[in-house]
């Protein structure tokens, strides 16, 4: 074995079983933060969220626009919705594909680069602390919307967006802010609770998502597409300031770290060299469960903006706030099932509501038949939750940063892989059957499926089977008393 290098960092304490105490937290530090922090990191993912939210589909739009400015394309209004496609049809295609290939190059930009940013500083956040971390990234997003809005004023060439997603992608981007949240819950939640508080903490982003759906859609059919994006600066600087005056440090004995070393990808590589098989496959389940959420909203702007559709700038935002409203609805039905359903038929039923969306969405022709596939999606986002909450309690209490580093890097990779798969496979599948993705979508969902199932099954049976030996060992110590007497 090599010998450890100068910039070795001191070896980690070890887990303790309870996530609110242990080595490097103080032991009544959890309890603390329970006790008088009702609201700690919520209002971070809240405000991260909605400026997100209003950032992404604006986008999208403003490329929409230029790119039929560049190709000469009038409108899908045109010729109308449901007509007979005209002359233009072919030119509608060619937007849309053009559209959805720069979504395409701007995201793997973005996305190669915080697999590796999030990695590092995630594990560093175990020993210097969580604050820094959600920070770091909030002014990285800052200097995005910053770039987006100087190419929005001077109309420069949409490829300058990259240089904006380069730098949010450097300091760790949105994932390392959930990172840090869900690490934060669970240095201060008890094991009991923490699904509960993961899943609030996941409603936050589909209030801030609704709300931002529905302030982007009216606002960007009122004064187009620059305005917003000045709300977008504001919200990430808030963010800022809020993690730095109101957020409480949820790590105690924090240790001085280089940020810079190999010590932290090694820390995230012991986690699962070192893991049980249910984190590797519930890590797998969470891939494709995201893969397939980010695939679908890169792809849904273009479905609903285009023919047959032709859905306008409100339209879309009520749609887009009708999505986010599932994250609500799913706490509360998360919080209602837990009182007579396992967790793990929990995110089965989350998953069967999505599945069911996502094959209405692939034959929707009319507005009405798009709005009831986002009626059936509406418990789709109880699966996560309880996914994210399992991968913790496998793990100790001084390896949960680590560990939402790495569910962070598997979901920058279902962000990478969504908009390589969704986003090619989207314009290619366009003269055969529009909603082909949605439909693909749901053919991948069956996956964490029998995943879910498999591991729930093998938990059952294992405490099925520890319980039968309890009840022979009891017995036997029954007997040998009578025999004894």
């Amino acid at each position: 074995m090599a010998a450890p290098s100068s910039e070795a960092l001191p070896p980690a304490p070890p887990p303790s079983p309870d996530a609110g105490s242990g080595p490097g937290r103080t032991s009544g530090l959890g309890a603390r933060l329970r006790s008088r922090c009702c609201v700690t990191v919520e209002p971070v993912v809240f405000m991260a969220m909605l400026a997100l939210t209003l950032q992404v589909p604006l986008a999208t739009q403003y490329i929409y626009q230029r790119v039929s400015a560049e190709l000469g394309f009038r409108g899908n209004r045109s010729r109308g919705c449901n007509a007979t496609p005209g002359p233009e049809a072919g030119l509608e295609r060619a937007v849309e594909a053009m559209t959805s290939h720069w979504n395409l190059y701007i995201n793997v930009g973005g996305f190669a680069v915080v697999l590796f940013s999030v990695t590092l500083l995630g594990a560093w956040s175990d020993r210097v602390g969580r604050r820094p971390i959600l920070m770091m990234p909030a002014i990285g997003l800052a200097l995005q919307s910053t770039v987006y809005l100087i190419v929005m004023y001077l109309e420069l060439p949409v490829g300058f967006f990259l240089i904006g997603r380069l730098l949010s992608a450097l300091s760790g981007d949105f994932s390392m802010i959930l990172a840090g949240c869900f690490s934060y819950i669970a240095d201060t939640s008890d094991r009991q609770s923490r699904t509960f508080r993961v899943a609030v903490l996941e409603s936050c982003l589909g209030v801030a998502g609704m709300c931002g759906s529905i302030i982007g859609g009216l606002w960007s059919k009122a004064q187009s597409y620059t305005n917003p994006f000045w709300l977008v600066l504001a919200l990430n600087l808030a963010t800022v300031a809020y993690a730095f005056a109101f957020v409480p440090e949820s790590v105690a004995a924090k240790q001085p770290s280089k940020l810079f070393t190999t010590q932290h990808y090694r820390s995230v590589y012991r986690l699962y060299s070192g893991g049980t098989l249910g984190l590797w496959l519930y890590a797998l389940a969470l891939f494709v469960v995201v893969t397939v959420h980010f695939g679908i909203k890169d792809i849904m702007i273009l479905f609903e903006l285009s023919s047959p559709l032709c859905w306008e700038s409100d339209w879309i935002g009520y749609g887009l706030a009708l999505e986010h409203l599932t994250y609500l609805i799913s706490l509360l039905g998360l919080k209602a099932m837990q009182f007579c359903i396992s967790d793990s038929g929990i995110a089965e039923i989350g998953l069967l509501s999505n599945i069911a969306g996502l094959v209405t969405f692939s034959v929707a022709a009319t507005s009405t038949l798009m709005f009831t596939g986002y009626g059936l999606r509406v418990l789709g986002m109880t699966t996560t939750p309880v996914l994210r909450a399992k991968m913790s309690k496998l793990v100790g209490v001084t390896e949960q940063g680590a560990l939402f580093a790495s569910v962070a890097c598997v979901e920058s990779a279902c962000s990478l892989a969504s908009t390589v798969v969704f986003n090619s496979l989207y314009p290619a599948t366009l003269y055969f059957m529009k909603g082909f993705s949605f439909l693909f979508g749901a053919a991948l969902l069956l996956i964490p499926t029998g995943i879910i199932g498999f591991l729930g099954y093998r938990r059952a049976e294992l405490q099925y089977h520890q319980f039968e030996n309890l009840s022979q060992d009891a017995q036997t110590t029954t007997d040998t008393s009578i025999q004894n007497e």
